[in-house]
């Protein structure tokens, strides 16, 4: 399926347009992750946990965008955008949230 931030596709004609489709997830995070970060910023470099966890939840979010675009009949998504949010929950710590969003076309 072609996925795409951009409003058209260049060189397909949309035929169909079925409206606005999404996908989320939200991964809860670890404290020993946390912990292990925090190390990692003090002392440099990459934060390789967290990452991968955004990483994951990304993928996540554009796969049940994109079945949803499927069931919808479509084969491509135009306009797509992806935001990255964090949940706090007091004490207990927080959540990371990414969701996607796009138009679900047919193109030919």
């Amino acid at each position: 399926m072609l996925v795409t931030t951009t409003p058209t596709i260049e060189g397909r004609r949309i035929r169909e347009y079925f409206g606005v489709v999404t996908g989320e997830a939200i991964l809860g995070t670890n404290v020993f992750r946390d912990f292990f970060a925090g190390i990692r910023d003090i002392v440099g470099g990459r934060a390789g946990a967290y990452e991968n966890a955004l990483r994951e939840a990304r993928e996540t979010a554009l796969a049940e965008m994109q079945a949803e675009a499927r069931a919808l009949g479509g084969n491509a998504i135009i306009g797509v955008d992806i935001d990255y949010e964090t949940i706090s929950i007091g004490d207990r710590g927080g959540m990371m949230m990414v969701s996607a969003s796009g138009t679900a076309v047919f193109v030919e």
